[in-house]
């Protein structure tokens, strides 16, 4: 199959093709069991810290779209899983080196050739997008939707880097608060909920 098959079936069969191409939830949830994961948000503020190495302790460590390294001290260098929304020169993917490709937004259009047939690819239902839409009263970012995956897996110990909910901005583009569409104070108060009822969940600031 080339690019252009795959977007023509795309817009043809267009989940239930998808589906085909993506390993199963219960399959990422074997994987993280026992595990203490690192999932590596792109807040600027992370560049000031010195949790490098700690992240790549992390028996998985996931990191979100391009996935900047601004240096081993801060961020680390270890890329597992690469979680994206839109999508990501392919020199970049290569450089990370990532096991697992998971394609977390609703918007299906994004999807590549170049990232389905990638082994391990992982595409996250739209059901679970429409429930954190729902609970969030906002269209959720990449990063609330993997700590909410990775919560619901029985991974020991979920260590949370580079989330300062947007105070800083982000590494992965320019724009401001007010120009996204997520509800960052929203995205704040579930994550400090969950840290309340699931010991396992630390956040690192």
């Amino acid at each position: 199959m080339n690019s252009l098959l795959f977007t023509l079936r795309k817009r043809l069969q267009g989940e239930d093709f998808l589906k085909s191409f993506s390993c199963a939830p219960e399959q990422l949830h074997h994987d993280l069991q026992g595990k203490n994961i690192a999932i590596v948000g792109n807040a600027r503020s992370l560049s000031a810290r010195g949790f490098g190495p700690a992240i790549d302790e992390a028996d998985i460590v996931i990191r979100m779209h391009a996935a900047p390294l601004v240096s081993t001290l801060s961020h680390g260098i270890k890329t597992d899983w690469l979680a994206l929304a839109m999508p990501v020169p392919e020199k970049t993917i290569c450089e990370r080196s990532p096991k697992r490709l998971l394609w977390m937004a609703k918007k299906r259009k994004r999807v590549r050739w170049r990232f389905a047939r990638r082994q391990g690819f992982y595409l996250h239902p739209v059901l679970e997008w429409d429930r954190m839409h729902h609970e969030l009263g906002a269209p959720p970012t990449t990063g609330v939707m993997l700590i909410d995956l990775v919560a619901r897996s029985r991974a020991d110990k979920i260590d949370l880097y580079g989330f300062d909910f947007f105070t800083s901005l982000s590494l992965s583009g320019r724009r401001n608060a007010d120009q996204v569409p997520h509800d960052f104070a929203a995205e704040k108060a579930f994550v400090k909920t969950l840290m309340g009822h699931d010991k396992r969940v630390t956040l690192n600031l």
